[in-house]
């Protein structure tokens, strides 16, 4: 059964939710690499501090990473992982799935990694927007994702239905490891 587990995917595709499901219902330590890398105002971890912190978060043998970084962390995090697990969802799909997400974290001033919290104006007008970055970023993540990721053990999840059917055959009953075959990459 795999316990080194890589849960990529663009900004909106899942990862946060299917991470934090596989760590809990397998007893996995869960890492978001988000909350390592995010400080106080947005601040990004400088590249070889955040590669620390993702070292050490990833130093035992039962772990789900949420998250890529690969600007920051190469393949660090895939070349542990015993799975990697691609959740390849339509951009329409990522694009409503951010909006959802947006509008509670900012009805119910959620506060993120650092105590950030989101705002209207850093969502809609700021140039570091996240719904502008998925627009311009999604093809060509998904592109560096088809050739990167060939080189792992990988399940490519690309419809809510079947991120649903694959997380059902990781939980009691099922078998991570039988999961892990049954969607061709």
């Amino acid at each position: 059964m795999p316990t080194r587990i890589a849960v990529v995917g663009g900004a909106g595709s899942g990862k946060t939710t299917v991470a934090r499901r596989l760590a809990e219902v397998n007893g996995l330590q869960y890492v978001e690499l988000d909350a390592l890398h995010w400080g106080p105002n947005w601040t990004a971890c400088p590249k070889d501090e955040f590669r620390a912190r993702v070292e050490a978060a990833i130093s035992g043998d039962a772990w789900v990473v949420d998250g890529g970084y690969y600007g920051k962390l190469d393949d660090l995090v895939l070349e542990r992982a015993d799975l990697v697990v691609w959740l390849d969802v339509p951009l329409r799909v990522t694009l409503a799935r951010l909006w959802s997400r947006t509008r509670r974290r900012m009805r119910e001033t959620t506060e993120l990694w650092g105590g950030n919290r989101e705002t209207w104006r850093d969502v809609l007008v700021s140039r570091d927007s996240l719904f502008v970055y998925t627009l311009r970023t999604h093809r060509g993540k998904r592109r560096r994702y088809e050739q990167r990721l060939t080189r792992y053990q990988m399940v490519r999840l690309r419809s809510a239905g079947e991120i649903e059917d694959w997380l059902a055959s990781t939980e009691p009953g099922g078998s991570l490891r039988e999961a892990a075959s049954t969607i061709p990459p």
